[in-house]
């Protein structure tokens, strides 16, 4: 029953993941997403094992590395902890583990948000991204245009409900952060602090703002993807409330 539950959590949370964080091209294959967004994260880049297959993995493998090589990019297959047949297949076949990550939850319902209010910080809330996204590119020193252009396309895509919150710290703005709602579950992302002001829990108070502006748009749980690597953000997810549920990484080719 443990193994049916999680099973089920995983998949749960990775459908809403596909939908709060859109790839701009998407190819169904025997159960498996192939998610195609021209580089741009490899959240959006990669193979999702969501749902029961019937070709082996000797014919499902290839086909896969030939569609990502058709579009000039690497193979990725993201990898949850119910998924040890296809991950020990693919270490046999040189590719290796990158990137571990976490899914980590917090309920919204039993960890209250609270946060001090300070006179020198003002928040902005927009359910569409048309200000918010020049101040994250900023903020994230995202320079690169192409980059700028498919971040731009990708959200355009989601079709679930949506917050935008910019942190103004002295005037200016000094952090972000986006929400994406489905069935009162909040996917807290984008999560960004100015470079010369981080060190100031910046991080924390735009976090909080979202977090109490979704609950009081009717989410009563909050999720999000951190790399475990980030101690600085897996302890502010926690310090907030959050706690891991499971994991994933990507297996790359060694090249």
């Amino acid at each position: 029953m443990a193994d049916t539950y999680m099973n089920e959590q995983i998949q749960k949370f990775e459908e809403m993941c596909l939908n709060g964080h859109v790839a701009l091209n998407t190819l169904l294959y025997d159960g498996w997403i192939l998610k195609f967004s021209e580089g741009y994260t490899g959240r959006a880049n990669s193979v999702s094992v969501l749902y029961p297959s019937f070709k082996t993995f000797e014919e499902k493998v290839p086909f896969c590395e030939q569609a990502y090589k058709k579009q000039g990019l690497p193979c990725l297959f993201k990898i949850t902890e119910i998924d040890s047949e296809l991950n020990d297949f693919l270490a046999k076949r040189g590719y290796e583990a990158v990137t571990p990550t976490d899914l980590m939850v917090c309920d919204l319902t039993t960890s209250p948000i609270t946060f001090e209010k300070d006179s020198s910080i003002e928040y902005t809330f927009s359910s569409v991204p048309d200000e918010w996204l020049p101040i994250f590119f900023k903020v994230h020193e995202i320079n690169d245009l192409h980059d700028q252009d498919v971040f731009r396309r990708m959200i355009s895509k989601v079709l679930i409900d949506t917050i935008y919150c910019t942190l103004i710290y002295e005037g200016k703005p000094a952090a972000c952060a986006s929400a994406a709602i489905e069935n009162g579950y909040m996917l807290l992302q984008n999560v960004v602090v100015s470079p010369e002001l981080r060190g100031h829990g910046l991080g924390k108070k735009v976090c909080s703002a979202l977090l109490e502006k979704s609950q009081k748009e009717g989410a009563h749980h909050s999720y999000l993807q951190v790399v475990q690597t980030n101690d600085i953000a897996v302890n502010l997810y926690k310090k907030l409330g959050f706690e891991k549920l499971y994991s994933y990484w990507y297996m790359k080719k060694n090249q």
